[in-house]
């Protein structure tokens, strides 16, 4: 079953930061800077910690978090997830 998560990173060394900014685009909706949106299952979820733990270090810092009961304001729209696929409402 799809969820929608926020990815929040900060990434100390600008190799690695790039590194993780085109694994976590590569599973975004959309996003700015180091917090992006991004729809997942159960298994793209392992996929995405496994690639990230490839490339993070110590030092860095990556949250990954399940939005339940999101307050919507301005443009932002309500994703419903269908049969393993989007239906942006």
């Amino acid at each position: 079953m799809m969820s929608d998560y926020i990815i929040v990173y900060d990434i100390f060394d600008a190799k690695r930061l790039y590194k993780v900014r085109k694994i976590a685009y590569s599973y975004a909706l959309e996003g700015q800077k180091s917090a992006i949106e991004a729809p997942l299952d159960r298994t793209l979820m392992k996929t995405l910690v496994r690639e990230l733990l490839e490339v993070v270090e110590d030092e860095d810092k990556i949250n990954i978090i399940k939005v339940s009961d999101a307050i919507l304001l301005g443009r932002a729209k309500q994703i419903n997830y269908e049969h393993n696929g989007l239906v942006i409402v």
